[in-house]
């Protein structure tokens, strides 16, 4: 079976209307056919409107033009020239464009991205049989008049009538070769089809705008690559080796130590677990066993702590030298952002990539859905019920079902029906006096009782679905049962969290990172947090915790509970400070901190914004206002707080910490511009379906999003609307997660639950599944050693070379594919920006060579 290969356009990529398609499904990679003449060789230099692309036998990576971002923060004086001009028609315009977006509603904007699918009435395999049948019916009636007809009913259906042809497709074979080495090491069935598109304007849009459009996307990759890494956050290591070929200095990729490869046996089972400490992580709360303080002061100023080597002359002149993000220099990239996402021709680019990119993954599972069933099918005992999956995004006060809170409600009735559990007007109050107030004995108590789940009366019902989480109404019973902090310190939520995770460790190959709230109302939040972790010793190998700060300033300022937004700041951040400094200071939360792994930031996003954050906000000593800052100003001081700590823990051999905030479930499209620019991996990221610019950005940067269509399908989007297939069908970094199994599940296994409703739903394919899970270890925060037991000892290497079939379960087909498809993209964009760099100097030398 073959295909004609010929000019089309990343639209014309999916099935044609009028005509078989141009394309080339071969086991050489990237070979295209249907070319009569051998092609000229191709020249370095090209005129304006066309693009040397991939499939050239010129390496696109083989001479180096260098970009770099330019960096002015302070602490790190750096003077980088910058050697290619990313500027465009908007230069000077970021600031005006960016506010105008801000004052308009962009909830109700009509970039619609998504369409529906759609099968073409004409459908180029009918049309490829009836031309088939039309050929035989020929032959059968002339092959004894003109034998030689046979042959040219073949050639003429296979369209490779020549040598010529067949040295034009060993010659782009070749091509591809050398573009990916790696990826031809491997042999026999990691071979498959791959399609290609042949000609000069791959991209279907003229050169200019695909210039213009590649010096905006390449500026936003290196303004997330200058905060991720000023930050101390993981980086996509693709992409970062193709911004380092524009970029004359060498960009920090992450780069692990390399783990020795474990012996693969007979016993498959025991290779993928991680070896167990033998004790327990809290047992040791000995101060004189922690290491030493180094004596470093700190306080904050205008909302960023800022550390002093001495902590008696907390001055200028004692400041220690740490890299603290500009205020002026995110403002101006935000709105640099900002203004490209609303541009024109960017947004018609890259609309236009990800259909392609849709289309190409739809023809690639057509070619090859068959040859990655077969290698599922080949690896011994591994399949996705036993493989690492990790529930990326979950709340620890919601992660039970509701039927195991009710049992649990009913058994500490019985069991501690005397214990005093809450405290009213100054006179104690047992568990069974709680009950009695509200005439509700254990007997009476059932799920319908709790009435804990979403329902329809939730769906864009913020305030309601909140009150969800009080079991029977009461505010009383969450306090009870489901908060660290209250009269019995976390007794009951210790115990019913402990029962999770046994839950967890009995399935084995099932992880969650649960959420746990820091509200920034006092100094000691984080010390009682932590003490009630390592007081009823709540750890186990199956979980990681990340600590959630819910936006809730202008709730605690109305209460006199704040004064002052940097007091918020401040009660957040110091005390991390403080043991990073000192851990004798605080013992038990420099164990604690030592499993926990980000920051989220919680809330309902669908709240209007009155507040533009510019130049002109108040710093957050100085925000009294009654309203809440914007979704932006607070995830910048989060994030700045956390640049600040991360360098503080690093040189003292600490774990860093990452940002992993809510973003995109609801409101305005610029949360996800923050997100983009500040955040390791997101959650929800619903609105990118409307915003084609950030969507192609978030595959470029490969940012992972935590997806929950469960949640969103209660609470903002219904199910079959959900973007998650289309994401995952374009390459981008997607997991399943189940945010709130209280309120969204019925079963004991939510995680699987997630799974099961996707896979019918969408009809998604057990490598689909596979690939998923495994997206969600990789953009999960365990550690590297962890996640080279699960997903393999090479998992950070890219393309198939990082895969391990034997232990993630996905072909090293879908693995190739992803990395070769991202390599293209990223190799048009850099590829435009270096064919005019090229032709700038042409120009340049020919000017030059006048007569004198």
């Amino acid at each position: 079976m073959n295909r004609d290969s010929g000019s089309t356009t990343a639209k014309q990529s999916a099935l044609a209307q009028n005509q078989p398609e141009k394309m080339s499904s071969n086991t050489n990679p990237g070979a295209a056919t249907g070319h009569v003449a051998k092609p000229k060789p191709l020249s370095p230099f090209r005129k304006r409107g066309s693009l040397q692309y991939s499939a050239s036998t010129v390496d696109p990576r083989g001479s180096r033009h260098l970009l770099t971002s330019q960096h002015s923060l302070p602490g790190i004086p750096v003077a980088l020239k910058q050697t290619i001009d990313l500027r465009t028609s908007m230069d000077g315009k970021y600031k005006e464009i960016a506010e105008e977006l801000f004052s308009r509603s962009i909830a109700e904007s009509d970039m619609l991205l998504s369409a529906p699918y759609e099968f073409p009435e004409d459908s180029p395999i009918e049309q490829l049989e009836e031309r088939r049948q039309r050929l035989e019916r020929q032959i059968s009636q002339d092959v004894k008049l003109e034998p030689d007809i046979l042959l040219r009913a073949k050639q003429e259906f296979m369209k490779t009538d020549s040598a010529t042809d067949l040295e034009y497709m060993k010659e782009q074979s070749q091509a591809f070769m050398d573009l990916y080495p790696k990826e031809m090491e491997r042999e026999g069935e990691n071979e498959y089809q791959r399609v290609s598109i042949s000609g000069e304007e791959k991209c279907g849009v003229p050169f200019t705008d695909l210039l213009d459009a590649a010096k905006c996307v390449v500026k936003a990759l290196f303004i997330r690559e200058k905060y991720i890494g000023l930050s101390m956050q993981s980086f996509c290591r693709t992409t970062a080796r193709y911004l380092e070929e524009l970029s004359d200095r060498p960009l920090d990729m992450g780069i692990y130590e390399e783990i020795p490869e474990t012996s693969v046996t007979a016993d498959l089972d025991q290779t993928v677990h991680p070896p167990v400490s033998a004790t327990h992580p809290y047992e040791n709360q000995d101060p004189a066993s922690m290491p030493s303080d180094v004596g470093y002061g700190c306080k904050m100023v205008d909302g960023v702590i800022h550390i002093y080597t001495n902590k008696d002359t907390m001055e200028k002149s004692t400041e220690l030298e740490l890299p603290y993000p500009d205020l002026q220099e995110y403002i101006a990239d935000m709105n640099v952002m900002t203004a490209l996402i609303i541009n024109g021709p960017v947004k018609s680019f890259c609309y236009r990539r990800l259909q392609y990119l849709s289309s190409k993954f739809q023809m690639h599972i057509l070619l090859n859905e068959m040859k990655e069933l077969a290698a599922q099918k080949k690896v011994p005992h591994r399949d996705f019920y036993n493989i690492r999956k990790v529930d990326t995004h979950i709340h620890a006060s919601s992660c039970m079902n509701q039927k195991h809170l009710l049992r649990f409600i009913k058994r500490a009735m019985k069991k501690y029906p005397g214990e005093i559990v809450h405290v009213e007007k100054g006179k104690g109050q047992t568990l069974m006096e709680v009950f009695e107030t509200m005439n509700l004995t254990a007997f009476d108590l059932s799920v319908d009782t709790l009435d804990m789940h979403a329902d329809r009366n939730t769906f864009h019902r913020f305030d309601k679905f909140n009150s969800k989480y009080n079991p029977i109404g009461e505010s009383i019973l969450r306090e009870i049962f489901i908060k660290t902090d209250n009269h019995v310190e976390g007794k009951y939520f210790g115990h019913i969290i402990k029962e999770v995770m046994a839950d967890l460790e009995e399935s084995k190959y099932q992880n969650v990172e649960l959420r746990l709230s820091i509200y920034g109302r006092s100094r000691d939040e984080w010390d009682k947090l932590a003490q009630w972790a390592v007081k009823h010793q709540v750890y186990s190998n199956n979980v990681r915790w990340l600590v959630q700060v819910p936006r809730l300033f202008d709730v605690y300022h109305t209460k006199k509970q704040l004064s002052n937004f940097q007091e918020l700041l401040e009660n957040i951040f110091l005390p991390l400070f403080e043991v990073s400094i000192n851990p004798a200071s605080h013992p038990e939360l420099h164990l604690f901190l030592q499993h926990v792994v980000g920051f989220d930031s919680v809330d309902d996003e669908s709240k209007p914004e009155h507040h533009c954050f510019n130049m002109d906000s108040p710093l957050p000593a100085n925000w009294v206002e009654e309203q809440n800052p914007p979704y932006s100003y607070y995830l910048y001081y989060m994030y700045a707080n956390m640049t600040v700590l991360n360098h503080l823990r690093r040189q003292r051999g600490f774990n860093t910490l990452v940002l992993r905030p809510h973003c995109g479930e609801a409101g305005p499209i610029h949360h996800l511009v923050s997100g983009f620019m500040l955040s390791e991996n997101i959650s929800h990221g619903l609105l990118l379906r409307k915003a084609p610019v950030l969507q192609y950005l978030y595959y470029l940067a490969q940012i992972g999003i935590a997806m929950s269509p469960l949640s969103n399908n209660s609470l903002f989007l219904s199910y079959h609307r959900n973007p998650l297939p289309e994401y995952l069908s374009r390459g981008l970094m997607v997991s399943l997660s189940t945010d709130d199994p209280l309120q969204f599940h019925f079963t004991k296994e939510p995680l699987m639950e997630e799974y099961s409703i996707a896979a019918q739903v969408w009809k998604l394919s057990s490598c689909d599944m596979c690939e998923l899970a495994r997206n969600s270890v990789l953009m999960s925060g365990f550690s590297h050693k962890v996640k080279s037991y699960w997903l393999g000892p090479h998992y950070i290497q890219e393309g198939q070379e990082g895969n391990d079939i034997r232990r993630t379960n996905v072909p090293d087909i879908r693995v190739a594919y992803r990395h070769e498809t991202m390599c293209e993209e990223l190799n048009l964009i850099t590829q435009a920006i270096r064919t005019d760099e090229l032709e700038t100097i042409t120009e340049e030398g020919s000017l030059c060579m006048g007569p004198m």
